[in-house]
């Protein structure tokens, strides 16, 4: 981080392959098509160089203090690019294939779908703390430092968001 910071580039491309895959799966997530996150993905990255010397990664882990960063950034883009246009609601089968080797099955693609259409239909603040919590693993405290928001609106938004899902997939008949 520290030769990134300093203007090493190579050192920049070696933060960009460790957490792209983080970043397309934030975005991914916040409603896009595998091609939207890719480049959510790259505004990311171009917008985290340019703002890299004034990141402070502080005496406690830098690299998670990065971590959480980049999905600020990402999770800013992704709303921001919402908001100027309108998004494909799109739902395609590349999902299946990028979640851990799914099984094909109609059925597990169908119960894919069910899940991503009802993440659409959360406000895009508790979206981004689920799936920030719930697709990517940050702790709590990583999830209040990445949307800039205290501990307890993340435990908040969480609940909440956790019970809008199982509303909306009980709704669809997918709960269970």
């Amino acid at each position: 981080i520290a030769r990134a910071q300093a203007g090493d580039k190579a050192a920049y491309g070696q933060l960009v392959q460790r957490y792209r895959r983080l970043i397309v799966s934030v975005a991914y997530h916040q409603g896009f098509d595998l091609a939207g996150a890719e480049d959510v993905a790259q505004e990311t990255f171009i917008k985290a160089w340019l703002a890299l010397p004034r990141f402070k990664s502080g005496d406690e882990s830098s690299a998670g203090k990065l971590r959480a960063w980049l999905c600020r950034i990402a999770i800013n883009i992704a709303i921001d690019t919402h908001r100027r246009t309108r998004p494909t609601n799109n739902l395609d089968e590349s999902m299946a294939g990028t979640e851990n080797n799914l099984d094909n099955s109609l059925e597990v693609q169908d119960q894919v779908q069910a899940v991503r259409r009802a993440l659409e239909q959360l406000p895009s603040a508790s979206r981004a703390a689920l799936v920030l919590r719930e697709y990517e693993g940050l702790s709590y405290a990583e999830i209040a430092e990445a949307l800039d928001i205290p501990l307890g609106t993340v435990m908040s938004r969480l609940n909440y968001a956790r019970g809008r899902l199982r509303e909306l997939l009980t709704d669809t008949g997918e709960a269970g």
